[in-house]
């Protein structure tokens, strides 16, 4: 039985915990159940995914991670103005509100109301996390290759 390492082809079960540099608290699997992937499966970031390359059971990290190794830079160009009728549905739009939009493909892209006006709306779709310096805690609980489990017959 070969050690196995955090890296492509494996699935990986982790306790993590990400934080801002307030020490905020943003996502942590530590107090409820562990996540688990596959490598390279898009589920974190392939900044994340780098940092964790090559731990094995039991190790434990911390690992500091910028902003464009994480979810990016604020971009400008991510700040749209939209007409506040086209929100007359609503019964209250506050700043700070999330809400779904359709991109242009109709893919749902969420967006953070970030200022309302009598006639404006400014949204924001920049992730929230963009731009942040996060810490990013790692404790790695299993690795197992992907489709050990259904190749008997090799």
């Amino acid at each position: 039985m070969t050690e196995l390492y955090v890296g492509h082809g494996v699935k990986i079960t982790l306790n993590f915990e990400l934080r801002l540099e307030s020490g905020e608290v943003v996502d942590s699997t530590f107090n409820k159940a562990p996540g688990s992937f596959e490598f390279g499966d898009g589920t974190l970031p392939a900044g994340f995914e780098e940092l964790m390359r090559g731990m094995g059971v039991g190790e434990r990290k911390v690992f500091e991670v910028k902003p464009e190794h994480g979810f990016g830079m604020v971009n400008p160009q991510n700040v749209q103005t939209f007409r506040r009728d086209d929100f007359a549905h609503l019964d209250s739009l506050e700043p700070g509100m999330v809400m779904s939009f359709a991109d242009a493909a109709k893919a749902e892209l969420p967006g953070v109301i970030a200022k309302v006006s009598e006639d404006e709306v400014v949204v924001d779709f920049n992730h929230p996390l963009a731009g942040h310096q996060l810490a990013f805690e790692v404790e790695i609980i299993a690795l197992s290759e992907v489709g050990a489990e259904e190749s008997h017959g090799h």
